[in-house]
């Protein structure tokens, strides 16, 4: 795929590895063969997409790598064990990365959603058969200081930052756009 981009319009300047998958299983319950599926979408695709590009970048001594991360990297929850390593490891990816090539004029960074409005989440979000809201839709509002999932443009501005020379001097770090959610504890009860 790296060759033909290449061959098509030259080599590749800004990678964003955005590939995922979910399974909402207890860990208890979840095969090794889906549990390393989730691991190798995200941390494996990374790893071969980013390999393919490094030695271009390398030879320009410039480049940007932006990882789609997430606040599971930083956050515990039940039924998303594999979801939660994987992006855990692809941090450490992202880190890594950085930390080999930056003397290159090359820039890892991750990206870090919180709790976005998209088709892979739709179903935390549904409205109930009585008419109320999702409890997980419910609870995320609660623990989200904005009141609100984010919106997939909510991403835009943060991943154009990470994408330009605005953030030359940024490298292994994660930016998370998650309305405030892994700053905050909560409302204290009344």
């Amino acid at each position: 795929m790296i060759a033909q981009i290449k061959a098509d319009v030259g080599p590749v300047d800004i990678l964003v590895n955005n590939a995922g998958l979910m399974k909402r299983i207890p860990m208890i319950e979840m095969s090794h063969t889906d549990f390393m599926r989730v691991i190798d979408v995200h941390v494996g695709g990374a790893f071969n997409c980013s390999k393919a590009v490094l030695p271009d970048m390398i030879a320009k001594r410039e480049g940007k790598i932006i990882n789609i991360c997430s606040m599971m990297s930083e956050l515990g929850r039940e039924t998303v064990s594999a979801y939660a390593s994987a992006k855990g490891a692809l941090k450490m990816l992202t880190r890594n990365i950085a930390s080999e090539y930056g003397e290159y004029n090359i820039q890892c960074n991750g990206m870090g959603p919180g709790y976005i409005a998209t088709a892979q989440t739709a179903p935390l979000r549904e409205t109930q058969p009585d008419g109320s809201r999702h409890p997980f839709d419910t609870f995320i509002c609660a623990k989200t200081p904005a009141g609100r999932w984010g919106d997939p443009e909510d991403m835009v501005g943060p991943c154009v930052f990470l994408a330009s020379h605005a953030s030359d001097f940024v490298n292994g770090q994660i930016l998370y756009a998650d309305g405030g959610i892994l700053a905050y504890i909560g409302r204290q009860p009344k």
